[in-house]
């Protein structure tokens, strides 16, 4: 019987996120919690002779959001670039997961021409032990530089 046992199960807090923004690598030391999303776009195929709609992919939007403890001055520094100039810089992010307690190694996922979506300027919260602030963004390729592998038991 094959089934995932608790010890391959990847903890959440055990990995890492750099940003390289013109030319300079940044670790995402403030980093609480990642996420990207791959959206597949669909159009509805309808043929004469069936009532079947089908579905077919036409496109794929990516996305993502992260919530990373404020006081990092990487991102509001590309908001002042794009108010005074007019360009808004693209950066490229690297997310690895690496837990070394799971036998499915570690995963590296490079994500290119990431741009902002949306960015908090500035936060006050008299009911918040910890400023957190959410960046969303858009990107237009990724590279997975590692790949997990099957847990130790099913190889």
């Amino acid at each position: 019987m094959s089934f995932l046992l608790e010890r391959d199960a990847l903890n959440g807090k055990s990995g890492s996120g750099f940003m390289t923004i013109n030319g300079e690598n940044h670790e995402m030391f403030g980093m609480k919690k990642f996420q990207s999303d791959a959206e597949f776009q669909e159009a509805d195929f309808k043929v004469v002779g069936t009532t079947l709609v089908q579905k077919k992919t036409t496109g794929v939007s990516l996305t993502g959001t992260m919530t990373i403890y404020y006081g990092s001055p990487y991102f509001l520094k590309l908001l002042q670039t794009y108010l005074k100039t007019g360009k808004l810089p693209y950066f490229t992010m690297q997310i690895t997961n690496d837990d070394p307690g799971s036998s499915v190694g570690t995963q590296t996922v490079a994500f290119y021409n990431v741009k902002l979506q949306k960015l908090p300027v500035a936060i006050l919260d008299a009911d918040s032990d910890f400023l957190e602030m959410e960046v969303a963004f858009s990107y237009t390729n990724i590279e997975v530089l590692d790949w997990f592998k099957d847990p130790e038991q099913l190889g």
